[in-house]
């Protein structure tokens, strides 16, 4: 990931997330290199697991 980038496990909102994601894409042009890839998995996961406690809280 990213320098930038909080250590795996930090709490971040799907929103946070998300804004990061898409901001990766604009840098990238729309093609992702194969580094970019492995970071966009890797928040693509972090933010399904944010999407999910945001599910449980409103519940």
């Amino acid at each position: 990931m990213s320098p930038d980038s909080p250590p795996p496990g930090s709490a971040r909102s799907a929103a946070e997330v998300n804004e990061q994601i898409r901001a990766l894409w604009l840098r990238a042009g729309g093609i992702l290199s194969a580094q970019e890839r492995m970071e966009y998995e890797l928040l693509v996961i972090e933010w399904a697991a944010a999407m999910r406690g945001q599910v449980i809280e409103a519940a």
